[in-house]
Formats: C-alpha cells, structure tokens, sequence
C-alpha cells in the first residue's frame, strides 16, 4: 500500500513539471532535424498523444508549417492550433497561391519566413495583401519562378523594404528586350532593400558591373551574395564592388569564370567562409592554394574539381590549414586515392558534408576512414567512384557503429553488389536517405530481394530511399522497405521495371507515412487513387520511359 501511494505521488510531481521544463526537453528532442518542415518536427509525432499539458506545450513550440493542397482547408484550425508559427513553407501548394496568401492575412500571425518557390509566377495580389498584414517579414523566398518579370522587383522593394533574406534564384532565361527594365527594377531593390544581409540571384543575367557596384554601395549589412551565371558581370566590377568594402561579407558566389581573377581582393575578407574553385580548374595551382591555406580565412565551404594545374600537395596544403571547413566538394579529381582521403579525413574532424563524386581511384573503404575520422559526418556522396575496396569484408566488418551518417549517395556504383550494400548498410543504422540509382548489381544474383530486406531491418528510420533504375528489385523488396521503414517519405522507382503494379499499390497505400512517389514506367494510378493519395499528402510522379 505504502509503496502504491509512493509511486503515485512521483507521478503527481512528475506531472506538475513546470512547461519551461518540458518546452527545454521537448526542444532539445527535436533539435537537429533536416531543412525539411516534417522532419525538423518529426520528433514530437507521438507526444501530443501523452497528455494534454504535452499536446498544449508542443503546439506552442512549433514554429514553421509547410501547407500541401489537402491542409489548405484547415488553415483555421491550424494556425489556432499553433499560434507561434513564425515560417510557412507554400513550395507543396498548387492551388490558387494568391487566394491563399489573402487568407493567410487575416490571421494574426508574427510571420518572419515566407517560402512561395516553384510557382508559375509570383502571386502579386496576395503578396501585397499579405506585406500590409505581416510587416515582421525578415526572410523571402521566390526561387525557380517560372515566368519572372521585372515588376516582381519593383513589387518586393515596394511591399518588403525590411527583408533581411531574399532568395530570387532563375532557372528560366529572361527575354533580352526587357533588360533595361529588369536594370531599372533592380536599382530600385536594391535602393529599398538596405537591411539585406543575404541575397540569391542566380541566373538574373541582366546583372552587370553598374548593378552590382550599386547592390555593395547601398545594401552595407550583406553577408552572403550569389549572382551565379550573372556572365555580363567582369573582374573590374567586382573588384569595384568588393572596393565598398562589405566588411560582413562572407559568401560571395561569382560566376565561376571570376574566382582565379578576383581571389587576391577576396583574400581581404578575413569573415569568409566559402569558396568555390570547382569551375576553374584550369587556373589553379598548388601556389594558389597554399596563398588561400596561410590567410588563415575561417572556411566553411570549400568546392573544387578536375584540373591540371594542381597536386595533391596543394589540397593537402590548403584542407590540413583550415580545418574549420564542415562542407566539402572534391568533384572529378583524378589522383585523389583512399590513402589521401584517408589523411585529409585526420585534418577534417569537423566536417558535416562531403562530395567525393567522379574520383575513379577512390573505393567505398575511404567511406570508413571518413567516419571513423570525422564524428559529425553525416551527409556523404561517392557517386561514381572507382570501384570496390581492395581491403576483405572480413576486415571492414570490424569497424563498428557510426550513427551520425543521416545520407548517404551511392548512385551510379554499376559494380556495388548485394555483398557490399549488406555490408555497407549494417555500420549506419541512422540512415535517412539512401541513394541506389543506377546501381544496376543490386539483387541481379541469386539472393533476390534480401538486399532491400537487409536495408529495411538494418536502417528502419529511412525516410527517403532512391531505386531509380535498379532493375532487379521486385515488389517483394519495395514491400519488405515499406514494412519495416514505418517513417519512409519518399520512394524512387523510376525505371525498376520487375516491381509489378498488382502487389506494389496495395502496399503504397497502406504506408501513411509516404509523401512522394515515382512509380516505374507500367505503373499506371487512376484518377481516384491519385486523388486519394493526394488528399493524404503524397503525389505520385511517373518514370521517364528507358
């Protein structure tokens, strides 16, 4: 009896914790998740069911919200529900965006982050709604606009003189007779836009070196700048620019041509973090490498590619003298062997992303040496890489555990087998994506399907796995992966022609959890099931046919 009443008064006190406490755990649960809406929150999925003061607490700190088309409807009920929203994310919505965004400001939301990307245009009408409603906006986001035109400049330097964070990336020409207005729009942004720390024009190839003088001289507060394939800009115009002396400045992207011209003057900002040498090879060398290592600059991101006018010896130079770099891109490099990796691994131990793609003298036991040596790695690319290891399975098996690893591409690797996929998956339990395109080995010998089987039980919290084009997977594989990766978002099997229709829809639609799916070239959904799975916020995307 004595020892009953114990244990209820420890779950009194247990429930009386005060919310600061829970809001501490709760945040600290779901700290560390991807740029993904579902999977920053994904954490505290189950523990609104506990107890109401757990449902009250989570509500309040959630603060970001994508809306598919099937949440349109309840946009009421959610944003009663989760009143300190500060981030919307539209980019999954293909209704009527400015309806949308006129809806949107009637709520008294305190809106900093605004993401309306992959659009047919920019929704005006709802934009300008929406600025009169939500004056806190510090961050907006347009980027892949189909039909971009010069007034959605005029229109954002109207509506958001305050933004901080512009994001206006182009993936479609503009027509070259109204550059004069796109000039004169972008004098007026960059006139308005005086807090701007960070700004994306990518592809805006109007830009030259009168707009980019201007962008330096009025906009004092920029850290970050890309105007990527901006090719009427020259050296002299950056040097001009560079000439304001941005003193934050820390990530300028140039066209790539202007790297090797202008890295003497780039070389005078002792804030930058990144930079990019992987289209310019052809004027690298180890000199300049090394000139880059003893500036001593505090780097975050460091790309580069195939070239002959460097060595090993200058990217050792330069990786083993900023050892603050957490994001790498070594793209093509021929001479680049596992023994190199495994030493420039031993100088990275801060690193969270790595590129070794087209390296054809790297095997996947450079894979080991990177995790072993980096403990925060946790995004790795070897596409395409040399081949298989010359150390045993024998000797790899014994290199334990590395649950940091959350994606790993292995795509185009035509020589990974099942032998080495088994062996390779069961280190990284943690696994999130796993990319297999093109790995056309996979499950062509005996062992059927047991290579998805050993995926699914090995990595259960997989939310994204790519089988584009793996041409021995059958439904047997794809079932046993939507069995026992009960998170899995997104699965890709464009071109698997033996995963059969007849056993493989009933599975799709009993994982709840999917949210994207590309079905081999046969596979065919009716308008009802499409519209079912969209209404569960899942799309289906179809194959391009082989």
């Amino acid at each position: 009896m004595e020892l009953k009443r114990s244990k209820i008064m420890e779950e009194a006190e247990y429930s009386y914790l005060p919310d600061e406490c829970w809001e501490c755990v709760f945040e600290f649960l779901n700290h560390g998740g991807d740029d993904d809406d579902y999977d920053r929150n994904r954490n505290l999925k189950s523990i609104p069911a506990v107890c109401k003061q757990w449902f009250s607490i989570t509500n309040r700190i959630r603060s970001s919200l994508t809306i598919y088309d099937p949440t349109a409807p309840f946009l009421s009920r959610l944003f009663r529900r989760f009143t300190n929203l500060t981030s919307l994310d539209l980019t999954h919505f293909h209704g009527d965006l400015d309806s949308l965004l006129l809806q949107i400001s009637l709520f008294p939301l305190k809106l900093t982050s605004l993401n309306i990307s992959d659009k047919p245009t920019i929704p005006a009408n709802g934009l300008r709604a929406f600025s009169k409603n939500f004056t806190t906006l510090t961050s907006l986001i347009c980027s892949h606009i189909s039909s971009f035109s010069c007034t959605h400049l005029f229109l954002i330097a109207e509506c958001f003189p305050l933004i901080e964070e512009l994001d206006l990336h182009l993936i479609h020409p503009i027509a070259a007779e109204t550059i004069r207005s796109f000039l004169d729009g972008f004098e007026a942004l960059s006139s308005s836009l005086l807090k701007l720390r960070k700004l994306d024009l990518t592809g805006h190839f109007y830009m030259n070196d009168k707009s980019i003088l201007q962008l330096f001289k009025n906009c004092k507060h920029l850290e970050e700048v890309s105007v990527l394939h901006c090719f009427k800009i020259t050296r002299a115009g950056v040097v001009s620019a560079l000439g304001e002396k941005p003193t934050k400045l820390r990530y300028l992207c140039l066209p790539v041509f202007l790297i090797p011209e202008v890295i003497d003057s780039l070389m005078n900002f002792k804030n930058l973090t990144y930079i990019d040498l992987s289209f310019s090879s052809v004027s690298i060398s180890d000199e300049m490498l090394t000139s880059i290592a003893m500036e001593g600059l505090p780097l975050k991101t460091f790309m580069m590619a195939a070239g002959d006018g460097y060595s090993y010896a200058g990217i050792f130079s330069l990786l083993s003298k900023c050892q603050s770099i957490q994001h790498l891109v070594l793209h093509s490099i021929s001479f680049l062997n596992d023994n190199h990796v495994m030493e420039l691994s031993s100088h990275l131990v801060g690193l969270l992303s790595l590129r070794l793609s087209m390296c054809f003298m790297v095997t996947y036991s450079a894979l080991f040496s990177l995790v072993m040596n980096c403990p925060s790695l946790s995004d790795i690319n070897m596409e395409d890489i040399g081949g298989k290891s010359v150390m045993n399975y024998d000797s790899l098996m014994e290199f334990g555990v590395y649950p940091q690893l959350k994606s790993l591409y292995l795509r185009y690797n035509s020589w990974l087998s099942d032998e080495s996929i088994t062996m390779i998956v069961s280190h990284f339990p943690n696994l999130h994506l796993l990319d297999l395109k093109s790995c056309k080995n996979i499950s062509q010998q005996e062992v059927d399907d047991a290579t998805l089987y050993v995926i699914s039980k090995n990595c259960p919290r997989l939310l994204q796995l790519l089988l584009n084009d793996c041409l021995g997977c059958t439904e047997k594989g794809v079932k046993y992966v939507l069995e026992n990766c009960t998170q899995l978002r997104e699965i890709d099997l464009e071109n698997c022609l033996n995963v059969h229709i007849n056993v493989a829809a009933s599975v799709l639609f009993s994982s709840p959890s999917l949210r994207k799916i590309t079905v081999p070239p046969h596979f065919r959904f009716s308008e009802s099931e499409r519209k079912l799975l969209l209404r569960r916020g899942c799309i289906v995307c179809p194959s391009f046919r082989l």
